[in-house]
């Protein structure tokens, strides 16, 4: 394979992005979906609420110990902290790597029952030059698979495998890593082997598009699902099970090449977050960095203290440091119930 002249520069962004005892916050919520997020406190989502309530995390001390990468939307690459900081040079400064959401949302499938594709590949090269010259160093971009009814497909399991291997190879030509998000949902009444059987036949379709298209493996962050029941399914799971589970199948299909996982939470709550990772790094003989890139597990406690109200800043920042603190600790597997008593 012929490696692009930057390749150990996207390696070594790579592996910052999962360096021990941090992960990655997830705070590229489209307008739409920030807006939804919002609501749920009482607050109007506009372009000033948004900038604060980003600003509040982003300066919250003492983070940086917890948080290697930022995954930025469009709007908030482009904000500003009050003192005319960048926010790309803000993060940076502190040591954690500024990043893009890439894609463009979803768009139903033809040819599919309720299943879709993700948007953007036909603009992507020249918008991942101008994130980068913003100040981007690594990107996101998403494909969504269901389980239940027939699904997933095998067009859409093909469709959006071959999405995200292109997606990956453009983000590495212009010098960006680029997370991979093979995002299996979580809703349905799906037992835990339904969930294994899916997960492994979806990411190994994946990891065979990315090698069909040269991408650097060593140069990329896989962002999966974890391996769980759906929400509706009436047998509950023990952590440990999810854990080993999980576990299992990357090892099956996910290179020992990919410097790390940075999970999503999908759906889970806080806690239940952070104790499947646990879990999973207390497992011996991993071939890569176990991690999180969570946006409402990390967020959700912290938009609650907030309440859109400015005086409440440090209190939400006191929580948002919290959590990032246990799951910090959840990347070593050393995570105790007793931290969040």
């Amino acid at each position: 394979m012929n490696m692009p002249s930057h390749a150990d520069q996207l390696m070594r962004t790579a592996l910052a992005m999962v360096a021990p005892g941090k992960g990655i916050l997830a705070a590229d919520e489209s307008t739409p979906t920030i807006g939804k997020r919002f609501a749920t406190i009482g607050v109007e989502s506009t372009p000033e609420n948004r900038q604060f309530y980003r600003e509040t995390l982003f300066t919250t001390p003492g983070a940086d110990a917890f948080i290697s990468g930022v995954i930025l939307f469009d709007e908030t690459l482009r904000q500003f902290c009050a003192d005319g900081t960048p926010f790309p040079k803000y993060l940076a400064d502190r040591g954690i790597l500024p990043g893009i959401k890439v894609d463009l949302g979803l768009s139903p499938l033809l040819g599919a029952v309720e299943e879709s594709w993700t948007m953007g590949l036909d603009t992507l090269a020249d918008r991942l030059a101008e994130y980068r010259n913003l100040g981007a160093r690594f990107a996101k971009w998403r494909a969504v698979f269901h389980i239940g009814d027939h699904r997933p497909s095998h067009l859409a399991v093909e469709v959006n495998s071959h999405g995200l291997a292109r997606y990956a190879s453009i983000c590495q030509a212009v010098g960006l890593v680029p997370i991979v998000e093979p995002e299996i949902l979580i809703n349905g009444s799906h037992d835990l082997e339904t969930a294994r059987r899916v997960s492994q036949w979806v990411l190994s379709k994946v990891f065979d598009q990315l090698l069909r298209h040269r991408v650097i493996l060593e140069g990329i962050i896989l962002k999966p699902s974890m391996v769980t029941p759906g929400l509706d399914c009436p047998n509950p799971v023990p952590v440990e099970d999810v854990a080993q589970v999980t576990v299992g199948v990357f090892k099956r299909v996910v290179p020992a090449a990919v410097p790390g996982i940075a999970f999503l939470s999908g759906g889970q709550t806080s806690i239940q977050a952070t104790e499947h990772l646990n879990a999973m790094n207390q497992i011996s003989d991993l071939p890569w960095r176990l991690s999180f890139s969570y946006g409402r597990a990390l967020q959700e406690d912290a938009l609650a203290a907030w309440q859109g109200i400015p005086a409440n800043r440090e209190t939400a920042q006191q929580v948002f440091y919290h959590r990032a603190r246990c799951n910090g600790a959840a990347t070593a597997g050393t995570y105790t119930p007793d931290m969040d008593a």
